[in-house]
């Protein structure tokens, strides 16, 4: 008989003979394989169905030799090129592995709008502090350490044979183990979801606001709506988008939140540089009385360059949208995707930071450059302009808004799918996704200086990004110890843990100085 290549592939359990492969109809349309009634959790779990299980011992005792021969190696082949994992009934259901059909363009769209918004607005502000030198430095520096470990997430995806890591929990387990990974990675995961997700309703709310004022004018200053009433608008716009089922079905929101992005980001960098510059204008970095809140000031800044890249926490449940088998891995067109992101990614931060500090300095407010644009030329620049621009930040925080929730819904549903062994139907879907909406729309009232938070939410969620993949990769690929690379990801992790906390330390500082009266987008 012919030789195997030497592939380590985990066999799947054949269908059981007279038995047809059941399946479920998911609330989005999709067809998924369901357990067998009858048999146990055990084995539904093992008797996922793929085209090789058609060739079953049994089916092969009554042939001659040959014809036996010809049938095994088709069976090797079937193997080699189907799905190289088994399958979980339950992916099928959950809305980040529902759909299997992303690709390249997917993967583009979801990381350029996760990367890109309202974060990069306030670059100039850490500019600011740190001045020209080290503000290029330190943001061209953050930006290389992200892509590295961005890379590294999407070769671990599938690092060990015969397993997908579709979530970003699921590989945090498998380094570092089952319960010190959950405890590692569900807070600054959940924060990156869940407070962007308040800090969007509150910057969407404001910045609708300021949209409804500019278009309107004194027309409709008689009864206005309060900002709590508009953040009660925006959070009904979020719910109704939110119904979409899955991950791949928000990839049209995701291409309009990318271009949104790009094209309000360039505007708003064009048009400060193309005014006339403050005549008081400095590029010294902002003295402070103290050495001490001078050197908080900093920690703060740089935790709001951290902050600019986040997105990290979505690496794998983007991959997870993807097919994967022997011949064409997953991680192939993901990778693509993420360089065509992150190569526009850098197109908008780099030029909001260097451009926005060129023209207003030191004199930034703390609010961002779009505070600064409204604030030094709203007499200058026509009202058309203005309005577009807040609309083009709107339909960002409305698209944004999507993908970062869509790991929450993911947790709602797998849980609900583990107690009662059965997707969740159209009504308890919408359910979770209104509760969840308005749950961040309470919390956006009761703390509104949430959005203000920049360097604090930079440094908690640092080691989603920069520090854990590094330590993720010497526990799972295990280099040789003492070898370069294992120093190098051991000194690149624990300087990412250094660092979270003296940005963490800085953003604290930052709120108390201030007492919590920073807003973004409010008019000057």
């Amino acid at each position: 008989m012919e030789e195997r290549p030497e592939t380590e592939l985990i066999s799947i359990p054949a269908t059981p003979r007279g038995v047809s492969t059941p399946e479920a109809l998911t609330p989005s349309g999709n067809r998924s394989p369901r357990p067998t009634s009858g048999t146990g959790a055990k084995s539904s779990a093992s008797a996922a169905w793929t085209p090789a299980s058609l060739i079953s011992p049994r089916f092969l005792s009554p042939i001659g030799t040959p014809m036996k021969r010809v049938l095994v190696n088709m069976k090797g082949y079937l193997e080699e090129v189907g799905h190289l994992t088994k399958l979980n009934p339950q992916d099928a259901w959950l809305p980040i592995t529902e759909s299997r059909n992303g690709n390249a363009h997917y993967a583009a769209f979801h990381n350029l709008n996760a990367g890109v918004g309202f974060q990069a607005l306030v670059l100039p502000v850490a500019f600011a502090f740190l001045g020209w030198s080290w503000g290029i430095l330190s943001l061209t520096i953050a930006y290389c350490w992200q892509l590295y470990t961005l890379w590294i997430l999407v070769q671990l995806h599938e690092a060990v044979p015969g397993r997908r890591y579709n979530r970003y929990v699921e590989l945090a387990q498998a380094a570092f183990g089952e319960r010190l990974g959950l405890w590692l990675a569900v807070f600054p995961t959940v924060y990156l979801s869940a407070g962007t997700a308040t800090a969007l309703i509150l910057i969407g709310g404001e910045t609708i606001k300021l949209f409804f004022q500019i278009v309107c004018g004194p027309l409709c200053s008689s009864n206005p709506l309060t900002t709590v009433e508009w953040y009660l608008v925006f959070t009904s716009l979020c719910i109704v988008l939110s119904q979409l089922p899955n991950l791949n079905s928000i990839a049209g929101l995701s291409l309009i939140g990318a271009v949104t992005a790009i094209t309000y980001s360039t505007m708003v960098w064009i048009l400060s540089v193309s005014q006339p510059r403050p005549p008081t204008i400095s590029y010294e970095p902002l003295s402070l009385p103290s050495s001490s809140a001078s050197v908080f000031s900093v920690m703060n800044a740089l935790g709001i360059v951290a902050f600019a890249f986040r997105g990290h926490n979505l690496v794998l449940e983007i991959q997870a949208t993807m097919s994967s088998t022997f011949k064409h891995p997953a991680h192939v067109p993901m990778w693509k995707g993420a360089k065509v992101a992150y190569f526009f990614i850098a197109m908008c931060l780099f030029p909001v930071a260097i451009g926005g500090f060129w023209a207003y300095g030191n004199l930034m407010p703390s609010g961002g450059i779009l505070n600064a644009l409204y604030g030094f030329h709203s007499h200058d620049i026509s009202r058309g302009l203005l309005a577009m621009t807040f609309l083009l930040v709107v339909f960002n925080c409305l698209s944004s808004f999507q993908i970062y929730s869509m790991p929450v819904f993911d947790s709602f549903e797998a849980s609900y799918t583990a107690r009662t062994n059965r997707p969740c139907s159209i009504w308890v879907r919408s359910g979770f996704r209104v509760f969840y909406g308005f749950v961040n729309f309470f919390i956006g009232v009761a703390l509104p200086f949430l959005s203000s938070l920049a360097g604090l939410l930079g440094g908690l969620t640092l080691p989603v990004t920069f520090a854990y993949p590094c330590f993720m990769w010497v526990l799972i690929k295990k280099p040789t110890k003492y070898s370069f690379n294992w120093y190098f990801h051991w000194i690149l992790g624990w300087l990412g843990i250094a660092f979270s906390l003296a940005f963490s330390i800085g953003g604290i500082w930052s709120m108390v100085n201030s007492g919590l009266k920073l807003k973004f987008f409010k008019p000057i």
